[in-house]
């Protein structure tokens, strides 16, 4: 079978258990598989008796396939659709699972739109090991930056386990981990002053939070008011901001 997509298909069985044990002990009432590839966690999921869910493939010769190798007890919403163009208003408004083992190049727009979503419950998904570990950074480590923030403002976060290259078939050339969110309620902000800032902070990462915000077209008087205001100093740099903060600052700078 081809691989039009470059996926590598999860063949270890400790870690397909593993997903799909905390992937059922988180269940809602919906649950959503992101791109299933030849179903080696749709058969598990399947297999410990979750008959009903929806499974969303991009590749159409994946859902040819899964169409016609599911178990017969299998009552699944087979969609050939990328994820990203889906429109989750078309599913049904109840709390939903997600679980995946996600494409390495679009993970980090699938997480941004699950965690979006007004229905997102909880989630089990597979990264890359180096975007895991953005996800997972604390202010002033090194991976710590927007897909820090981002998914720590929305979500609980922990890892479930890491993956090895030998895990898969074809092996990718990266190590890969396994994380579990969690709903929070995020801060009552929108998101796009907050998604902007963050972004203008960190693309000059190596220069303070006030010149990396002024050469965004931020007014450098009123950023040093509001980092007075926050009691942080003039020369912090962008790292060392927690989530909440940001979260304030962008406030502070909307409202000055």
């Amino acid at each position: 079978m081809r691989q039009k997509y470059g996926q590598h298909f999860l063949t270890d069985r400790n870690i397909i258990t593993q997903i799909v044990d905390a992937a059922l002990l988180l269940r809602c009432d919906q649950v959503v598989e992101i791109g299933p590839g030849k179903g080696a966690l749709t058969h598990e999921l399947v297999r410990r008796g979750l008959t009903h869910f929806t499974a969303v493939e991009i590749d159409p010769q994946m859902t040819d396939y899964l169409s016609t190798h599911l178990p017969p007890q299998a009552e699944i919403r087979l969609l050939q659709k990328n994820f990203l163009n889906l429109d989750l208003t078309k599913l049904p408004s109840k709390p939903t699972t997600f679980i995946s083992n996600l494409p390495y190049l679009d993970a980090a727009r699938i997480l941004d739109k699950v965690l979006a979503w007004s229905y997102f419950q909880t989630a089990v998904f597979m990264f890359q090991k180096e975007h895991a570990q953005k996800i997972l950074a604390r202010p002033g480590t090194d991976f710590y930056g927007p897909m820090s923030i981002f998914s720590q403002l929305r979500a609980r976060v922990h890892l479930l386990c890491r993956v090895g290259r030998i895990c898969f078939t074809p092996p990718p050339k990266v190590e890969s981990a396994v994380l579990i969110f969690e709903r929070i309620s995020p801060p009552d902000l929108p998101w796009s002053p907050l998604h902007r800032l963050v972004s203008r902070a960190f693309l000059h990462r190596r220069k303070t939070l006030l010149n990396a915000l002024a050469l965004g077209g931020y007014d450098k008087t009123a950023t040093v008011e509001a980092l007075a205001a926050l009691r942080l100093p003039p020369d912090i740099r962008p790292e060392k901001v927690s989530p909440a903060q940001y979260v304030q600052l962008t406030r502070l700078l909307a409202a000055a």
